[in-house]
This record gives structure tokens, C-alpha cells and sequence, in this order.
């Protein structure tokens, strides 16, 4: 007797289920069997064993692109909270996709199975009908001329078949076929569309699934990363103020947090590399603070000496250079005292327009004096004829005349007519032994703007360093309308942001 064709296993399509018809079982398909022909892989795609022509070109020219935009600073920034929403929301969807396809194809067997073995119970049903009593139940036919010639090849081997005929449109056709005694062929078939409704609907719910999976991952990702992106600009802004020189701040006190991860370890990191520097920082300080304290007793000496020298030009010289490195001795103990935060303002009640204009006087008498509107402030009056000293000391060694100096309520302005504060001390703030661009080298130390921007900031003042847009250098100096507390705490001046020409 012939063999039975083989039937299609789980995922396949239509073909035919052979199974015996009145004698020996048949035997079970295999499963994996292509439907209506014979067991085999599909061709793989085109170019799905090689990388197509032209993709290496188009990655160099990507990657090119990336390089320009680098190089030109056009770099999108996107936050860690939407990189990682993005990731979850893409390995969600990535699962959900993969689990529908899976639940989706075992479903369909199941149903095309189901289908198969209620049509082949109805033939056999048909048949025995048919053969004791005549009639055809099940609106079976016989010799159905559209009975599929798959299904017609293997009924005549003497076996019962099943067979599916998916024509695209719908459910799946279902046919049923088996062999008569007269040599004729007894067939049923049907689509059994209430079961596909069933598959619609199931394929709705793992979209609607899916859909929910992959919002529940951006969600996740939203506020799994805002947590994290929050500790990180916490631990960014800690590290700011560190950087600005406050010493008291702490990245891992910043953070805050109970769970330990690598952000308490970066943490941990940076507040390490901030007391080193910061020891470092200070045994600097102590050992320039020692130098200058040992040699002001000899310098003093050298001084006097010079003093007792006979008059004439090598004695002025002598006496010249002597003070200078007094002056310099002197300026690096209070460079110092001013980094070593224990200075505190003698507060006194004083008449700003009335104070800098007789200052003015002393200190640079060929200096212009504006008072637009006076005001009175409680300030230390040392330590604010300090800063006006060494910001017309500045104006003078640096720029030319004429250097004027304007009050306006809380705000003292000095300005000259020279070429200008250099780009770095702009971009930086005053810095000791750097007297900037190189028509200032050789003339100063770098030491007056360090010294006035200290005592500015033990007076709670905001000194501010600009090129005037006419030309010259222009210092601002803004006094706080709260003076600074006894115990040394710093009030907080608002400097109104006005573009640099």
C-alpha cells in the first residue's frame, strides 16, 4: 500500500494531511513539513549572506558626518533619563514583538490542527453515513471537481487526507477527503470563520499588550534615569562649588541617596581628589605664608639699611629696589591671610560718594571722579580703600589716562583708556604672578587684582572685570545692601548681566 503524504506540522500552511482510510493507521507527519509539497529551508533573502554594495561607503560618509559635527561643537545633548527610557522602551518592544509573533504562530497551529481533525472526524462520519445508508451529511460531495490535486493524489494512494487551501482571502479553506469502496472520492470542506474571529481578537490584545508593555518601559526608564540624572546634576553642581573654591562642599553629601551605587562611588571619588587638592592647596598657602613671614624681618632690615645709605643715585636705587621687595613681601602675606578665610570686615558706616572722592585725592589725585548718586553703605573702610587703591594702581601701571571712577548708588566704577584687560584674566579672574597679555609683562606681579578681589569678597562685594566698549579696561565694583555678619557669613550681590564688547 502506499505511503501517506505527509501533513504539515506546527506553522505550516495548506497542504494536505494524509491519514489512512479503512485498514492500517497512518503513519504521524513530521513535523516542519512544508505544506502540499516536500520538507525543506526557504532561500534566504537576497543579501542576507553578505552586506549589500555600497553600505561600507555609507557608513564611512556617516561617520564622517559625525566627525565634522564634532569638530564643529554640533552635538545634540540628550538626557540620561530619555537614553535609558529609550533602551527599555526599545528591548520592551523588541520582547513583546517577539512573544506576540510566538503566541501568535502557536495560536494559528492550534486552530489550523483544530480545524483539521474536526474535518477529518466529519468525513469519517460522512462515510460510514454514506455507505449504510446512501445520503451525504456535512454537505459532502462526491467527486468534488474542485477538490485541490494534492488532496486528490493522496486520497487515490487509499489514504484519508486533510488539506488546507489558504487562498489569502480570509480563513483558510479546510478540506477532508477519503477513498470510497467504488473507487470514488467522498469530500468535505469549510472555513470555520467564528474560530479566526477568535485570532483576531487575540492578535488585538497583544498589540494592545505590547502597546502597554513598551509605555510601562518608557515610564520605567523616566523615572528610573530622572533619579539617576538627578544625583548626577547634584553631584555636577557639588563639584561647581568645589571648583569655585568652596571648600565645605561635599559631592556625597549632595547626592544624598540610601541605596550605594556607582554614583556614591564617583562621589567618594571626587570629594577624595577635592581634599587632596585641597591639602595641597593649603600646604601651598602655609609654605608661601612662611617664606614671606621669614624673609619680612630681613627685608625690613634692608630697608632701614638703605635708609642710612649717602645721598646720591645708586642710593636711590638701592632704596627703590628695597622697597619694592617690601611692597612684594607684604602683598604675598595678605594674598595669604585672604586664601586662608579667617579675615573678618571691621563694618562702619560710611558716605560711599564722600569716601572714594577724598581717597580718590590721596591715591591718584590726576584720576576724574564721578559721584552720580551717593549713597551711604556699612562697609570696612580699610579694606574698601584696599580695593580702590589697587584697582587705580592697576589703571595706572596698565592702562593710560584719563582713568575716571564713577559712584552710582552701590556701584564704584574704575576705568582707563588703555588697551584692556587680557582675554585670560577675562575669562578667568585675576590670578597671582600673571600679569596677562605681554605689553603688561615685566611691570607688576599679578598680585594687586588677586589681593582686591579678596578683600571684595571678605566685604560681600562682586568685583567684575569688563573692556569698556569705547576702549580701556573697566572694574566694577558692586557693594551688597546687607553688610556681612559678624560670624563671616557672605551676602549674596546680584550682578546684572550686561554684554562684554
Amino acid at each position: 500500500m502506499p505511503a501517506p503524504t505527509p501533513s504539515p506540522g506546527p506553522g505550516a500552511g495548506p497542504g494536505p494531511e494524509a491519514r489512512r482510510g479503512p485498514g492500517p493507521a497512518g503513519s504521524t507527519p513530521p513535523p516542519g513539513a512544508a505544506p502540499g509539497g516536500a520538507t525543506g529551508a526557504a532561500d534566504p533573502p537576497a543579501g542576507a549572506e553578505g552586506r549589500p554594495p555600497g553600505r561600507p561607503g555609507r557608513l564611512r560618509r556617516r561617520l564622517s558626518g559625525a566627525r565634522r559635527a564634532d569638530r564643529a561643537g554640533l552635538r545634540l545633548r540628550i538626557g540620561l533619563r530619555w537614553k535609558l527610557s529609550a533602551a527599555i522602551a526599545l528591548v520592551g518592544a523588541l520582547v513583546a514583538v517577539a512573544l506576540s509573533l510566538v503566541v501568535h504562530n502557536a495560536a494559528r497551529v492550534s486552530l489550523l490542527d483544530g480545524s483539521r481533525d474536526i474535518q477529518d472526524e466529519r468525513v469519517k462520519f460522512a462515510q460510514r453515513i454514506y455507505e449504510s445508508t446512501g445520503r451525504l451529511n456535512f454537505d459532502a460531495q462526491i467527486d468534488d471537481p474542485a477538490l485541490p490535486p494534492e488532496l486528490r493524489e493522496a486520497v487515490r494512494g487509499g489514504l484519508r487526507a486533510t488539506y488546507l487551501e489558504d487562498t489569502g482571502d480570509g480563513p483558510p479553506e479546510v478540506w477532508a477527503a477519503v477513498p470510497l469502496a467504488d473507487g470514488r472520492v467522498l469530500s468535505i470542506h469549510t472555513r470555520f470563520d467564528d474560530r479566526y474571529t477568535v485570532l483576531g481578537d487575540l492578535d488585538r490584545a497583544l498589540l494592545i499588550g505590547s502597546l502597554g508593555v513598551v509605555g510601562g518601559g518608557c515610564l520605567l526608564g523616566v523615572l528610573v534615569g530622572g533619579q539617576l540624572s538627578q544625583r548626577l546634576r547634584r553631584a555636577a553642581a557639588a563639584a561647581t562649588e568645589v571648583a569655585e573654591g568652596d571648600t565645605g562642599a561635599r559631592v556625597r553629601e549632595a547626592i544624598g541617596g540610601i541605596a550605594a551605587d556607582e554614583t556614591d562611588d564617583l562621589a567618594r571619588a571626587v570629594d577624595a581628589m577635592a581634599d587632596a587638592l585641597q591639602q595641597r592647596l593649603e600646604a601651598e598657602r602655609r609654605v608661601t605664608a612662611d617664606i614671606a613671614h621669614e624673609l619680612r624681618t630681613p627685608v625690613t632690615g634692608l630697608v632701614t639699611a638703605a635708609e642710612l645709605l649717602p645721598p646720591g643715585r645708586p642710593s636711590e636705587l638701592v632704596r627703590d629696589r628695597a622697597q619694592a621687595l617690601r611692597t612684594l613681601v607684604e602683598d604675598v602675606l595678605e594674598v595669604a591671610r585672604l586664601d586662608s578665610a579667617t579675615e573678618r570686615p571691621d563694618l562702619q558706616e560710611v558716605a560711599l560718594g564722600e569716601f572714594v572722592a577724598r581717597r580718590v585725592r590721596v591715591l591718584a589725585p590726576e584720576a576724574e571722579v564721578e559721584i552720580v548718586r551717593g549713597t551711604r553703605v556699612r562697609t570696612d573702610p580699610r579694606r574698601l580703600e584696599r580695593v580702590l587703591g589697587n584697582l587705580l594702581a592697576n589703571a595706572a601701571k596698565h592702562g593710560r589716562p584719563p582713568v575716571r571712577v564713577t559712584v552710582e548708588g552701590r556701584v564704584l566704577r574704575v576705568r582707563d583708556h588703555g588697551p584692556g584687560f587680557p582675554p585670560e584674566l577675562l575669562a578667568e579672574g585675576p590670578s597671582r604672578f600673571r600679569t596677562g597679555s605681554a605689553d603688561r609683562s615685566g611691570r607688576g606681579h599679578g598680585l594687586g587684582l588677586t589681593i582686591a578681589a579678596g578683600q571684595a569678597r571678605i566685604l560681600g562685594a562682586a568685583l567684575t572685570f569688563r573692556n569698556a566698549p569705547g576702549g580701556g579696561a573697566l572694574a566694577l565694583l558692586w557693594l551688597p545692601g546687607t553688610a556681612p555678619t559678624p560670624g563671616g557669613g557672605i551676602p549674596v550681590v546680584t550682578v546684572p548681566t550686561q554684554p562684554r564688547r
